[in-house]
């Protein structure tokens, strides 16, 4: 396996990204795995890992550039979860559309990247950015999936139920039961809307779990069967769409 750290160079500024692809020449399907909200880490790093063990070319960035070149909330004692909405609020989906296209200028250059087939997955903040990501990219996105994700339906213009209509990929939803950061009436809004979409794909609901469950480090929110289950789900997912 191969790991490389590198500034991605975008409209706004230099965006911290890593990749984690297998050894070999590839070219590996691209995934683009979107940090929550809690910022950059090695935990994510971990999993991204994880991922591209499966034969994946997988990215991840630092989201929060604009404003901090380095935040993680549990690095960050003083500021604390006023200090991480800060940051969450300030980054709207068009703007991780943009980063998107960034990390798939930056797949197009690596010889060992397949930019043509990309997954995308997202986590808390990121579950919808995902789906925002796939809508921007229709024939180039094969997959996105939401893991936990927060604003499937809202008010705004850029709500992921109101875009879904424009992905071509597959759709999977993993949704907790007992999430208090969005209430099942967003849930089920979002999938009436996937199901009157052309997209193909599914709402799960994970019976007895709280968001978060699929990070180690949650303590007693993690689940452990919740998350393994989660990834069965979403290697699934992307072998089923990605050749």
């Amino acid at each position: 396996m191969q790991e490389h750290h590198f500034d991605v160079t975008t409209d706004d500024g230099e965006m911290p990204t890593w990749v984690m692809r297998p050894d070999g020449d590839g070219p590996y399907p691209v995934v683009l795995f979107l940090m929550d909200a809690p910022g950059m880490r090695q935990e994510l790093r971990d999993m991204a890992m994880r991922l591209a063990t499966s034969g994946y070319y997988v990215m991840t960035s630092q989201l929060y550039y604009r404003t901090v070149r380095e935040y993680c909330l549990f690095e960050d004692p003083e500021g604390g979860r006023d200090r991480m909405y800060e940051l969450m609020n300030a980054l709207p989906n068009d703007l991780v559309d943009a980063d998107a296209a960034a990390m798939l200028r930056h797949a197009r250059s690596d010889a060992a990247a397949d930019e043509t087939n990309v997954g995308v997955v997202g986590y808390c903040m990121s579950g919808p950015m995902a789906i925002s990501v796939a809508a921007a990219n229709p024939g180039v996105v094969k997959a996105a999936a939401s893991m936990h994700g927060v604003r499937l339906a809202t008010d705004k213009p850029d709500s992921p139920h109101l875009r879904v209509a424009a992905v071509t990929g597959e759709v999977y939803v993993a949704h907790a039961e007992l999430d208090t950061h969005i209430d099942e009436a967003q849930v089920a809004e979002f999938e009436a809307a996937l199901h009157a979409a052309d997209a193909t794909g599914w709402v799960e609901r994970y019976p007895g779990i709280d968001h978060g469950f699929t990070f180690p480090s949650r303590g007693q929110i993690y689940d452990r069967m919740g998350a393994e289950t989660h990834w069965e789900r979403l290697l699934h997912v992307f072998s089923r769409n990605l050749a």
